[in-house]
């Protein structure tokens, strides 16, 4: 629910068009200090759910992008040249019926003849790479640490060790250590999980058998006459899982969740946390050589004919792209926009090799914006990827980041990918790291699992219950920080498609400063009792704001 009674003081910009010989200019006419805006009370339809990225605070008292304010006052029909996003993630649906006619093809490679036609390094990469080959799930990045520093380290300490290995042992006691936590917090969550499913289908089973109907409300929950003590303890139960939800979900949809949560324990526990599976094998490169870059295929949706593994990454590109009023699905926020599907992030930490080797391939290939909404917080080689957003940057491509969903302050603790060294310096003017905002517009707008950070988190934007495609032309509500960050690569797109003369640091400059700021403090990362300016959670205290931006763009390219 939207809180109605916080007052914002936001800087927006309304504007005209005025006819000329050749292209119209935007002027735009700066509203200051709106300290009193009327904040909805009441839930969201569905409608307006499945779209709120795209409405307006100020006309719609929702938190989104202004993107449909913008798309009906200023872009209209103006026409924009072709940008090239790389997607780098999952492996992108490219058969999904909102993204099939938004797909890039590579016009210098002749598909299914086994040639590197355009001399890329690269056979038959049609659209796009995938750097994982036929793998699928990885262990995350200090369980390989871990494994592969077990048989130098096993038994010493650090009075035993060189000097010249006592950092690589500290990295191996660390890693050790997280992986004895993090295993012992995921099997206790998955048998929690697992006594809650249990309990919620029996209670469920009952109370819907007892109304005659499968979804009800609270309300109705708590009107079930329970003669029984264990009908009693089914209606409270169930009320109590009712406080979990959030507005509008019914109790099947808490049980499909509560599933997937099983699914994800059991998945962290089988392979992400599993120190003796090995999910590299079947690639068949060595990671620790960035130079040994045979490898891969171009198959960009993965081995699996199911596309499970898929969903992630097809989420991120139709946000991006899904082809704009098609009658179909949703509208991505871009228009003149071609996907590059690079699948280097598996079910699993990536491997910062793959990394390095896609943002080269993005921007090798035409890519002028690249959307890299994944993150670790254990890198075994950052340089090669630092090395690689400093070679998009000489290209001038933009690369537009997700902050993570850890809660945490990433001033205070680093995550991989940044483009910051150790002492919090930029190496570069190309990268944009983007938080996660609630459709619920106060307090609570902060995104309660996204990372912040006035020094390394720059902006922020839509990342709850956001809408979008799915494989097998599907589409389903997701939410993160990889959420937020194509919402704003799709809002980076039309920059770069309508003012093709701006660079991509002053596009990243347009991002931060044409967003929309509030004094309002808001809970941060999810604790109720820690309060703060929602100024203070990143470089420009803002959220990113399609109008605005193209505004100022407009300005800024004469």
């Amino acid at each position: 629910m939207i809180l109605s009674s916080n007052k914002v003081f936001v800087t927006i910009a309304s504007s005209m068009i005025l006819a000329s010989c050749g292209s119209p200019s935007i002027i735009s006419v700066p509203i200051e200090n709106i300290d009193s805006i009327p904040l909805k009370n009441m839930d969201l339809t569905e409608n307006q759910l499945k779209n709120w990225n795209s409405f307006d605070l100020v006309s719609d008292t929702i938190p989104g992008m202004s993107v449909n304010k913008a798309y009906t006052e200023l872009i209209q029909n103006k026409k924009g040249q072709k940008v090239i996003v790389g997607v780098i993630d999952s492996g992108v649906d490219i058969e999904h019926e909102d993204l099939k006619e938004v797909v890039w093809t590579n016009p210098k490679e002749i598909k299914g003849n086994g040639k590197d036609d355009d001399n890329n390094g690269y056979v038959d990469d049609i659209h796009g790479w995938n750097f994982l080959g036929d793998s699928e799930d990885e262990n995350l990045e200090f369980v390989r640490i871990m494994k592969k520093l077990k048989p130098k380290y096993t038994g010493k300490t650090l009075a035993s060790v060189a000097e010249v290995d006592r950092g690589e042992y500290q990295n191996y006691i660390e890693a050790k250590a997280e992986f004895e936590k993090e295993y012992q917090e995921n099997s206790g969550q998955k048998i929690q999980y697992e006594q809650i499913l249990q309990l919620s289908e029996a209670s469920h089973k009952a109370i819907s058998a007892a109304l005659g109907k499968e979804d009800y409300s609270k309300e109705e929950l708590l009107k079930t006459e329970a003669k029984t003590a264990e009908m009693q303890q089914y209606v409270a139960f169930l009320a109590q899982m009712f406080g979990f939800m959030d507005p509008g979900d019914t109790i099947p949809d808490f049980i499909k969740s509560i599933k997937e949560g099983i699914d994800h324990f059991t998945e962290q526990l089988n392979y992400n946390l599993n120190a003796e599976f090995d999910g590299r094998t079947v690639v068949g490169d060595n990671v620790d050589d960035i130079t040994d870059t045979k490898y891969g295929n171009s198959n960009v949706m993965g081995p699996d004919p199911k596309k499970e593994g898929l969903k992630h990454g097809t989420h991120v590109a139709g946000i991006i792209a899904a082809k704009r009023n098609n009658g179909k699905g949703m509208n991505g926020v871009a228009q003149n926009v071609e996907i590059m599907a690079i699948r280097a992030v598996p079910n699993g930490d990536e491997y910062d090799k793959d990394i390095a080797l896609a943002l080269r391939y993005a921007v090798d290939n035409g890519a002028k914006v690249i959307n890299t909404s994944f993150g670790k917080y254990y890198s075994t080689h950052p340089e090669w990827v630092r090395e690689a957003i400093r070679y998009a940057a000489s290209k001038d491509v933009l690369i537009v980041n997700a902050a993570g969903n850890e809660g945490t302050d990433l001033d205070q603790k680093a995550v991989y990918p940044n483009d910051q060294t150790d002492n919090n310096t930029e190496i570069a003017d190309n990268f944009i790291t983007i938080g996660a905002l609630n459709y619920v517009y106060g307090s609570n707008l902060v995104a309660d699992f996204s990372n912040y950070g006035k020094s390394n988190v720059d902006a922020f934007a839509p990342g709850v219950k956001i809408w979008s495609t799915t494989p097998n032309n599907s589409y389903e509500y997701l939410q993160g920080t990889s959420m937020a960050a194509p919402a704003v690569a799709g809002v980076a797109v039309l920059i770069r498609s309508y003012f093709p003369s701006l660079k991509a640091a002053q596009v990243k400059q347009i991002l931060m400063d044409s967003g929309l700021n509030t004094k309002t403090s808001v809970v941060i990362g999810g604790e109720q009792t820690n309060v703060g300016s929602f100024s203070n959670l990143s470089k420009s205290g803002k959220m990113v704001n399609l109008y605005n931006a193209f505004i100022m763009a407009d300005k800024l390219s004469k």
